[in-house]
């Protein structure tokens, strides 16, 4: 069985139908990479995935859970943790310093976690002061691990862009989740920044991360991807692993792409 099951999921902006049934599969380690031009629904599927939207019908199963669609009749809120999203314009905190950009979750989850269990009173804030501690430990393990130990106190004006990207990495790792996603994780940088959240993002892959990634950048996509997903139209027009995607295309569309993106070099 897949660890990560798409099935005919749709999306719908007003009468404008951006997701039409699109499925996939991935295994527990795997990297899959989706490409394509703009306004073809790639960053629409991440949100999906993450929840961030709300797929209009089709459903999610991740290792053998389907979490989407969401049972009404369940409390169950770990469908949101299951993915981890790092953004294309990083979506920093800009009034928190790096550091509380990342143990930010982890407190919230902390203190709805125990909201759940109806703990209050003195008891409650020993907890809550145990976990901070324990979360703010976790956080700089994190931007000491994406080479960023000596800003944990800078805020994000006081960053370049790729070093808040790699803060928004760190947030997305605190939480744990069993598939970390990028979209479009370089496309705000300048070129000379790019290379330096590719490395932590190779990194990542290196450990046998679950990851999806949506990127312009090919050549990164072809090196560390086991699965290419081509998507035009809202929907995937062609899959498989990198070589047959990038050497022996079979969708015109497919093709068409790639010979625009050769254009665009030169």
């Amino acid at each position: 069985m897949a660890f990560l099951e798409v099935q005919n999921l749709y999306k719908n902006f007003g009468e404008t139908q951006v997701l039409k049934g699109v499925s996939f599969e991935m295994n527990k380690g795997e990297v899959v990479s989706i490409i394509g031009s703009s306004g073809n629904g790639k960053t629409t599927l991440l949100r999906c995935l993450n929840f961030l939207e709300t797929a209009d019908s089709g459903t999610i199963t991740v290792d053998g859970k389907t979490i989407f669609p969401i049972n009404a009749d369940s409390s169950d809120n770990s469908q949101r943790l299951t993915f981890g999203m790092v953004f294309q314009n990083f979506n920093l905190f800009p009034q928190y310093s790096a550091l509380r950009n990342v143990t930010l979750a982890m407190d919230l989850r902390d203190e709805n976690e125990l909201k759940a269990q109806k703990i209050k009173g003195t008891e409650k804030k020993r907890i809550l002061r145990e976990r901070r501690a324990k979360n703010e430990e976790t956080a700089l393990a994190l931007l000491s691990r994406v080479g960023l130990a000596d800003k944990t106190s800078n805020y994000p004006c006081e960053l370049s862009g790729g070093q808040q990207q790699r803060v928004a990495i760190a947030r997305a790792l605190a939480m744990s989740p069993d598939i970390l996603c990028f979209d479009e994780p370089t496309s705000a940088l300048d070129p000379e920044l790019t290379g330096e959240v590719l490395k932590v993002i190779k990194g990542l892959i290196d450990e046998d991360r679950t990851i999806i990634i949506v990127t312009h950048e090919m050549g990164f996509a072809r090196n560390v991807s086991d699965k290419i997903i081509f998507m035009a139209d809202g929907v995937i027009e062609e899959m498989g692993t990198p070589e047959q995607v990038f050497d022996s295309p079979t969708s015109p569309k497919t093709r068409a792409f790639f010979a625009k993106a050769e254009e665009n070099k030169d």
